[in-house]
């Protein structure tokens, strides 16, 4: 497994992270899912990634039994708090300083640990003043109750922003946890380069665009039963962005690329995101063990410029680039 520094932090992390934020506590039985997370160990991966809201606090649950007895120093736990949580109430949500302060003690206690490596802001929220949601993350950290903070699918001015708060403060803001994949860019004009400035590192979610990058859903045709684009619990709403034949035709054309690079299109994928720089961690999520050991094949590959400038000529008219699509809901409708 190949480790990398977060960001221009000292906290070293694989670069391959286990998430479950689609399997854990709802997708998968708790049997199924603790195997996938002893095979992502066994695999070398010592990142772990979830969030109050997957589930409804049950996948930190699952998460939490699954990783039981294993050695804390030799893991890195990462959570994430904004979402509704519980019966959903007013407070239930968002970055105030209640509501963080709350999440906190309820993420640790379904973790089963002390303390987590890395707190992240789930969206931006704009009904709250940043001052307060960084003076309590600040709270947080200097409570033991986290090491790192981060953020997740900030724009690059919010960033920036709270970046100078954390440096008034003394505390490491040091990620950001953004979509990102081969069909899905939006990223790289204006978050990347802010994030390279400030030494802030990406660790990237739906590497594999929920599984449409790995050659599995043919144009022309039904999704297989059972897979993520027929699960409305499972993703499908958010997959079908990408299951117009003109896109599901140009990642066919993949497959020889992979094949000359000698991996499987999902392991493609998974290594073109982590040949960006400024990506520190890919995540990866699996409904079975054997998942879990083809993503990791990903880790340490170096694609050559050939092989990258290929699969821009065969994705390019399909690609997302635009900037604004990454946003925070402007207003909670919960």
């Amino acid at each position: 497994m190949e480790i990398r520094n977060l960001g221009a932090s000292g906290l070293k992390i694989s670069a391959i992270a286990y998430g479950n934020w689609l399997t854990h506590g709802s997708q998968v039985e708790e049997d199924a899912a603790t195997a996938c997370v002893r095979q992502a160990l066994e695999e070398g991966i010592t990142t772990f990634d979830t969030a109050d809201v997957y589930a409804n606090t049950k996948a930190e649950t699952v998460l939490g039994k699954a990783l039981a007895g294993e050695r804390r120093e030799g893991l890195e736990i990462f959570t994430k708090v904004y979402w509704p949580t519980g019966p959903g109430k007013h407070n239930d949500h968002g970055l105030s300083r209640k509501h963080i302060l709350e999440s906190i003690n309820g993420s640790l206690s379904r973790l089963g640990t002390d303390y987590v490596d890395l707190y992240q802001a789930h969206r931006y929220d704009y009904e709250t003043p940043l001052e307060e949601t960084m003076e309590a993350f600040a709270d947080v950290v200097r409570m033991g109750k986290a090491l790192y903070i981060g953020v997740s699918e900030w724009r690059a001015e919010e960033i920036r922003a709270a970046h100078g708060l954390a440096r008034e403060l003394r505390i490491p803001l040091v990620s950001n946890q953004p979509q990102y994949n081969m069909l899905w860019r939006v990223i790289e004009s204006e978050v990347v380069p802010t994030c390279e400035e400030l030494g802030i590192g990406q660790i990237v979610w739906s590497p594999i665009a929920q599984g449409v990058l790995t050659g599995k859903y043919q144009p022309g045709e039904q999704p297989p039963a059972g897979s993520r684009a027929t699960d409305d619990k499972g993703g499908a709403d958010m997959i079908k962005r990408w299951m117009s034949d003109d896109v599901l035709e140009r990642v066919q054309q993949l497959q020889p690329i992979a094949e000359q690079a000698g991996l499987g299109l999902a392991e493609l994928a998974v290594a073109w995101v982590l040949q960006n720089d400024n990506v520190s961690a890919a995540i990866i999520g699996a409904s079975r063990p054997e998942q879990v050991t083809q993503n990791v094949k990903a880790a340490g590959v170096k694609l050559d410029t050939d092989t990258l400038k290929a699969i821009d000529e065969v994705l390019d008219p399909v690609v997302e680039r635009d900037p604004a699509k990454t946003q925070s809901p402007a207003r909670r409708a919960f």
